[in-house]
């Protein structure tokens, strides 16, 4: 196992391979699954969290998002609006790339447009390294204010309220909080319907968390839920340890649905449960457009 924390670049080569290896396409999810087996790191490299105000990621999941924003200012890959990145078709046939090569072109191309917009001459610019760079749009700075509001402004008993809210805007029925002492980490519980027509009984348990939820405490889940549920949906602020992702779905045990911080920020932000989306209008005149008239 390795003990050292990869470089944003080193983790290019493993990202592409993974997104070869996934069919061209991929959930932020399943990359970070495919490189993190791919690195052989120890679970606590897994797990150190990235200490900055961008929110619950771990430092893996920091640099991968700035690793996939490079490569796609390379060209390379294309994400679309529901969080899956692809290979771009034009750079379908590519099979290695140079890190190296990528981090130049990228810092070099920011530059440029960062000396076109100021239309001031290059050498009177001192343009930092990575930092000129816009941030991921993975980190952007709504996700740190509202993860800082859920972990340090929020209650226990609010946050569960909360998830509950969800769990009615999504579809869920009978949902209640239980949250009573003794009951083996189980928050509440709620039936979700499918179709109107099929429904499985769920219990669900409510972590504010800054750091990643181990396999232990999915373990722990599982076995107060054992019996009394056809499923388990496990909420948290934070993240999940490979572990804890590969518990959740261990064959022969009663499945678990795991919802990360960045997820239920995206599941807020879709319900405007707290969170308003403002669309900015942008007009442009067509100046070959009146050339024909």
């Amino acid at each position: 196992m390795n003990s050292k924390m990869p470089a944003f670049d080193e983790l290019m080569s493993p990202l592409l391979k993974a997104l070869q290896e996934l069919g061209g396409s991929g959930s932020v999810d399943e990359i970070y699954e495919k490189v993190s087996e791919a690195l052989d790191v120890t679970e606590e490299i897994l797990a150190h969290p990235h200490n900055s105000e961008t929110g619950n990621r771990t430092e893996i999941e920091y640099r991968l998002a700035w690793a996939r924003t490079y490569l796609k200012k390379y060209g390379l890959l294309e994400n679309s609006g529901r969080g899956v990145w692809a290979i771009s078709q034009n750079r379908a046939n590519v099979e290695e790339i140079d890190p190296r090569e990528v981090v130049r072109f990228v810092r070099n191309l920011d530059r440029e447009q960062r000396v076109a917009q100021l239309g001031r001459d290059e050498q009177k610019i001192d343009v930092p390294e990575q930092e000129t760079i816009d941030l991921p749009e993975e980190v952007q700075s709504w996700r740190a204010h509202l993860h800082s509001i859920l972990t340090k402004e929020l209650d226990p008993a609010a946050f569960e309220r909360l998830v509950k809210r969800v769990l009615r805007e999504s579809g869920f029925i009978h949902v209640e909080v239980t949250g009573r002492s003794g009951d083996g980490g189980i928050d509440g519980k709620g039936i979700a319907r499918i179709h109107g027509f099929l429904s499985f009984h769920v219990v669900f348990q409510c972590k504010r968390y800054q750091g990643a939820v181990t396999a232990g405490q999915i373990r722990d889940f599982r076995g107060a839920m054992v019996g009394r549920a056809d499923k388990g949906l496990f909420a948290t602020t934070g993240t999940f340890t490979r572990d804890a992702i590969k518990e959740a779905t261990r064959d022969g045990a009663p499945p678990i649905d795991l919802i990360d911080g960045d997820q239920l920020a995206d599941k807020l932000k879709e319900l405007s449960l707290g969170i308003k989306t403002e669309v900015v209008e942008k007009v442009t005149v067509d100046d070959e457009w009146y050339k024909t008239i």
